[in-house]
């Protein structure tokens, strides 16, 4: 499955449109923002389709994974997009983490654990947010989106003047491709962190990033 995705997910009190584009996106922030209230209507309407008062729009299937026989349920779902609430603690194993990476689905996630067997992007970690309406009002529909919780734009990085990393082999050619297209044209690479000590008393002007020294 690839591509860009837009979702709408709307009652008559509440609507959500956000666009999926990559296989793994976190819903972050803090209680009662709408994240289990997005999945609990995509649920709803799995369960009871119209009758619910839910509607969906979208290319794919949406659909909702929980922790009762999830392997079992994951087994039947393909080309679809997935939603996990941060209730079902088995999005945090290896296991799931195998499973989703070998199935063709895209993968929506809602937790504030962190998720360090899965490999998703910076630039795929949302809150929710309302753009009008108000949920005190009782007469106006909802409407919520999604915001990028992480700041990526390289421009507003400060750029140092040189950049150390320990790799001497793709770790600094990685660094070295990486920084050269933003013109940081000084890369230098150390093997040990004691020389970087040495290299500071002997560079005392600008800055300079270090990138995975070694501590022996």
């Amino acid at each position: 499955m690839i591509g860009e995705y837009e979702v709408i997910v709307k009652s008559l009190r509440l609507q959500y449109k956000f666009t999926i584009s990559r296989n793994i996106t976190i819903l972050r922030g803090d209680s009662a923002t709408g994240k289990t209230t997005l999945i609990d209507m995509i649920n709803s309407y799995q369960q009871n389709g119209t009758s619910s008062g839910i509607s969906i729009s979208c290319k794919k299937n949406c659909t909702v994974l929980t922790g009762i026989r999830w392997q079992e349920n994951l087994r039947s779902i393909h080309d679809s997009i997935v939603f996990i609430d941060e209730g079902d603690k088995f999005a945090l194993s290896e296991e799931f983490a195998r499973a989703a990476q070998e199935s063709d689905n895209y993968y929506v996630i809602a937790t504030r654990a962190s998720l360090s067997n899965l490999p998703y992007s910076i630039k795929e970690i949302y809150g929710i947010k309302n753009i009008s309406g108000n949920r005190y009002q009782g007469t106006k529909r909802l409407f919520s989106e999604f915001y990028p919780l992480c700041n990526v734009d390289v421009d507003l990085i400060q750029k140092p003047d040189l950049v150390i990393v320990e790799d001497s082999n793709s770790g600094f050619q990685f660094f070295y491709d990486f920084f050269k297209k933003h013109d940081i044209k000084n890369s230098l690479y150390l093997i040990f962190a004691p020389k970087v000590f040495i290299f500071w008393g002997e560079y005392q002007q600008g800055s300079f990033f270090i990138f995975e020294i070694l501590s022996i």
